[in-house]
């Protein structure tokens, strides 16, 4: 899908696409959030993308931010429709090359693939993201190195490119000295118990330790969705027509999916 052009618009066109876009975007968090027809918003996300392909656009950063929003929700409602398959794909058709994804996307991707336990889906194109000049000094940088080692690398059991990451180019720029060295001990620990697992498979972790956590994390998510649905509720009735109302909704929805319904142990980080 292309990119967004430049051109210049007279004023009002530009905030009529800006009103349109908005309320587009504000529509598919609705359908996400307090209706759950997934297939809806999906759909309204793709009518979204293809608007910002074929509209011009005077604000190429807002436009970005647009697009960006439409892609997170739009992979949220694959991965809740079970089309996680498809996500990877989906996401390099908005934006055609791997390094030119937004950091948040390409966060949101490799916990999604992590989750479904998929990991190696997402090396080739974090790895090329990663090494990307251009990225290297983007707001999110040292959050999908650090994902892409915990999250892709540890798992496949790749020590070497792991060590490689965290001593090297990409690790030097995302990491501090002290940060580095807790990343190796995080890799020299895990591949112990990797090691431990396999010459003693019986000291798994118990099931119903397990279970009890899994049911916790539940509990939380569903008290994080009520209060999102009540909260966009009350801005229905309100009718209110501000944006910044309705962006800090947008925004609490996005960070909720990406930091707690794809990974509700996020929170506690290892860096």
């Amino acid at each position: 899908m292309s990119s967004c052009s430049n051109s210049l618009c007279a004023g009002s066109e530009l905030s009529c696409s800006v009103t349109h876009t908005l309320s587009m975007l504000d529509s598919a968090a609705e359908l996400m959030m307090v209706h759950t027809d997934f297939q809806a918003a999906f759909e309204t996300c793709e009518r979204g993308l293809h608007s910002l392909a074929s509209t011009e656009q005077e604000d190429s950063n807002r436009c970005a931010e647009f697009k960006a929003g439409f892609c997170i929700l739009g992979i949220q409602a694959l991965a809740e429709l079970n089309q996680w398959q498809g996500v990877l794909s989906w996401v390099l058709q908005q934006y055609e090359q791997q390094e030119r994804i937004p950091a948040k996307i390409m966060q949101m991707c490799i916990l999604l693939y992590s989750k479904v336990g998929e990991p190696a889906v997402m090396q080739d194109a974090a790895r090329v993201w990663l090494h990307c000049p251009s990225n290297g000094g983007v707001t999110g940088f040292a959050t999908v190195a650090e994902l892409y080692l915990l999250h892709v690398l540890v798992p496949l059991g790749h020590k070497d490119e792991a060590v490689g990451l965290i001593v090297g180019e990409v690790g030097s720029g995302a990491f501090t000295e002290d940060q580095r060295q807790i990343a190796l001990d995080v890799v020299e620990e895990k591949e112990r118990e990797k090691q431990e697992q396999t010459l003693n498979p019986r000291s798994s972790p118990n099931p119903e330790t397990t279970a009890q956590t899994v049911s916790t994390k539940g509990v939380v998510i569903r008290k994080l969705e009520a209060m999102l649905r009540f909260f966009y509720r009350n801005l229905l009735l309100t009718r209110s027509g501000s944006f910044s109302l309705r962006s800090v909704f947008l925004a609490v929805v996005l960070l909720y999916m990406l930091f707690l319904r794809l990974d509700p142990g996020r929170i506690k980080r290892y860096l």
